[in-house]
């Protein structure tokens, strides 16, 4: 190990100074930069979608909007901007539009984290895709995913970067079980029933429609205790579904709560008994994870993902797409004794505190910063 000289030791040293590029509006990068900010970080962020974000130092908007021209058209501007910050790591979330301001802005180390689509499904729209993404993942000196099939998904397109599945995690201190009888209350109130809860977007891949048609066949069979579903996440299929709840008869027993903050999620996951995640695509699902912290029993597709973390013991998985099968393990779950339904809560409880900490998974990037900044050795000497 090289020796860090006593001058290094001696002299304060700014804070690591880390470039995102990534969606700023996003509250999966906001949570990331604020957990680095916490760490000592000083934080910038690139985006085509600006917000306030958390613990940034500054948010530099470059060309809003979501047209694909213009991530290309934006790449001067991306690397003056760069320039002028003069990052000690560049990091780009989402590989096939950020991850390409990140490789092509002229500064190094780089990190790319994939996100899921970005990997599974966008590169195989088009060759031209297919090779834009090989072309930005082969720039990285680290890769990351929140998935074991998501990092080898990696495979084959020539990137020879380490690679590290790591996750966004969870923050188990806010999203926890509920106090006892918050759920028996949420059940016993007028209309009341079995309480089911969807965090997920209201856009193609996240298939809410099948949640929906799932809850028809549920009312047809006249399944009791009645189910009930809230419908947190918001998007733009919001007029098709509240028309096809309509259409279902199911819009008595649908709320539509729209998005929500994480005191809000939390409110929800705390009165609800089974929390509902059927995409056709995903990688490790943060609201998955959120859900098992709060003791919830799941019903989520079954992809490669999702068996990372769920079986039996903590839930029902079914194949993506298919209504009748989600409703075969909705009745399923919904017929189970409270008790089994609670032990399936503290056991997906009892893995998140295991693998998904959020703390847990901050520290560990947050030391890969250092590495790649080659900053580590120094910091371990001051600590």
């Amino acid at each position: 190990m090289n020796a860090v000289p006593m001058a290094d030791l001696a002299t304060p040293r700014r804070p690591l100074r880390l470039l995102f590029t990534g969606d700023a509006d996003s509250v999966h990068l906001q949570r990331w930069v604020l957990e680095m900010h916490r760490r000592g970080a000083e934080c910038h962020v690139l985006t085509r979608r600006p917000a306030e974000v958390p613990g940034a130092a500054a948010v530099h908007a470059i060309r809003p909007g979501g047209d694909g021209a213009g991530w290309f058209l934006a790449l001067p501007e991306v690397r003056r901007r760069a320039a002028r910050i003069a990052p000690d790591v560049v990091h780009g979330h989402y590989v096939s539009s950020n991850g390409l301001w990140a490789a092509a802005c002229g500064r190094r180390p780089l990190v790319l984290t994939a996100w899921g689509s970005d990997l599974l499904v966008t590169p195989r729209r088009s060759r031209f895709m297919h090779a834009l993404t090989g072309w930005t993942l082969r720039r990285a000196d680290l890769l990351t995913g929140d998935s074991r099939d998501l990092v080898e998904a990696m495979d084959g397109y020539g990137a020879t970067a380490p690679r590290e599945e790591l996750l966004w995690g969870v923050d188990t201190e806010r999203f926890e079980p509920p106090a006892p009888g918050v759920r028996e209350a949420a059940e016993g109130e007028e209309g009341g029933g079995f309480e089911l809860l969807s965090l997920r977007a209201w856009e193609p891949n996240y298939r809410i429609d099948v949640i929906l048609r799932a809850l028809a066949l549920l009312r047809e069979r006249g399944t009791s205790p009645p189910p009930r579903l809230a419908l947190l996440g918001g998007g733009s299929l919001e007029p098709q579904l509240r028309e096809l709840a309509r259409s279902l008869g199911v819009h008595d027993a649908v709320r539509f709560v729209g998005r929500q903050d994480d005191a809000g999620m939390r409110h929800w996951m705390q009165r609800s008994r089974v929390s509902v995640s059927v995409p056709e695509s995903d990688a490790t699902s943060v609201s998955v994870l959120e859900s098992m912290a709060c003791a919830l029993a799941l019903a989520a597709s079954d992809l490669p993902a999702n068996r990372q973390w769920l079986d039996d013991s903590g839930g029902r998985l079914v194949p993506a797409g298919d209504a009748p099968a989600l409703a075969d393990a909705l009745a399923a779950l919904a017929a189970l004794p409270r008790a089994a339904l609670d032990a399936m809560g503290r056991r997906n409880r009892s893995l998140v505190l295991q693998r998904a900490a959020r703390k847990q998974h901050m520290d560990r990037m947050y030391s890969l910063y250092l590495q790649l900044a080659g900053r580590a050795a120094a910091e371990r000497l001051r600590a």
